[in-house]
């Protein structure tokens, strides 16, 4: 792998975890503003409910940004792109590239 494509691949992840954090700190926001509306309302909670479904949200964005306690996470797509890679260089015959 070169420069250019670590450097590719470095940029990618940012990306990701910029837009999870991002995603992360609006939610966290928005909730506090219906928190205190709910708390001003003097009615029923219900400022829970998009807390819970929105949380849903924020999970599945975690999971795929930082993998499931590791596992699927940055270590494992790296080591089955090895794996894949080396497998291919190992199936493939030397010589010119057929179509």
């Amino acid at each position: 792998m070169d420069y250019e494509d670590k450097l590719n691949r470095a940029k990618k992840r940012v990306n990701e975890l910029r837009s999870f954090y991002q995603h992360f700190f609006i939610y966290i926001i928005v909730m506090g503003v219906l928190f205190i509306i709910d708390l001003r309302d003097h009615g029923n909670w219900w400022f829970y409910w998009p807390l819970l479904g929105w949380g849903i949200g924020i999970t599945f964005h975690a999971v795929s940004t930082f993998g499931v306690f590791g596992v699927f996470g940055r270590d494992w797509e790296e080591r089955k792109i090895k794996q894949l890679v080396e497998k291919d260089d190992t199936e493939q015959p030397d010589g010119p590239e057929q179509s």
